[in-house]
């Protein structure tokens, strides 16, 4: 998954990081051609006004934390959130990541789209397909892999999960993707590391900065579908 994986406390037990690689070419098998339905139309040409991003950028208060702003001056402003024409046959409402290019759009109506800047990292580009969220998670709990516990026996003390907060690598939300009832593995999520947007981190699915992800996540319904581009 990425640093580690989520899992609602609704699920039994999620799969493996293993048996999902195990399962990657039957999904893949299943999903080809994912990428050639969707065509962007200039992807510097914004559809509307420049956001205010002192304002979308701002530290915020949520669930009892304190996250610090996004220093957005610093960073390539392809990444930052706008608004772009972007012709798809997708519905409005439909989630679109294309970890290559490290852009995730949310569809809207109009030939447009919400463009959020990503953080890709090895689990990122090891699934590709569609699926839907199943479960939104604010402040989730982290559950490090085991072979993630085996090269730091520091982190034993997070077998049962670690408690969401800034500290906590998923960040302020987690959107879970599933394949109907099967769980992909496959997250989006908020970062602690907001410098590893824009790049391909060591590890991780999709990751964003929080106030993205807070941003996105207050946008899209469970039950959306999402399309994550090979």
């Amino acid at each position: 998954m990425h640093l580690g994986t989520s899992r609602p406390a609704t699920k039994t037990r999620e799969l493996s990081r293993r048996s999902l690689l195990l399962g990657l070419p039957l999904l893949l098998a299943a999903c080809q051609g994912a990428s050639s339905r969707v065509r962007v139309a200039g992807l510097g040409s914004y559809a509307s006004a420049t956001p205010n991003y002192a304002s979308a950028y701002a530290p915020v208060r949520d669930g009892g934390f304190n996250l610090p702003a996004i220093p957005y001056q610093e960073f390539d402003p392809q990444y930052l959130r706008q608004t772009v024409r972007y012709y798809t046959a997708e519905e409005p409402g439909t989630i679109i990541v294309d970890p290559r290019s490290k852009f995730l759009y949310l569809v809207q109506p109009g030939g447009q789209a919400i463009r959020y800047g990503i953080g890709v990292g090895r689990a990122g580009f090891a699934w590709s397909g569609d699926a839907t969220i199943r479960f939104k998670r604010e402040w989730p709990k982290w559950f490090p892999p085991d072979e993630m516990i085996a090269r730091d026996p520091k982190l034993e003390k997070y077998r049962n999960g670690q408690d969401g907060g800034p500290r906590n690598p998923i960040g302020a939300r987690g959107l879970y993707l599933w394949q109907g009832n099967v769980d992909t593995l496959y997250r989006i999520h908020g970062t602690n590391q907001p410098r590893s947007i824009g790049t391909n981190a060591s590890s991780g699915c999709i990751r964003m900065w929080q106030q993205d992800i807070i941003d996105l996540y207050d946008r899209v319904n469970v039950g959306a579908k999402v399309v994550v581009l090979s």
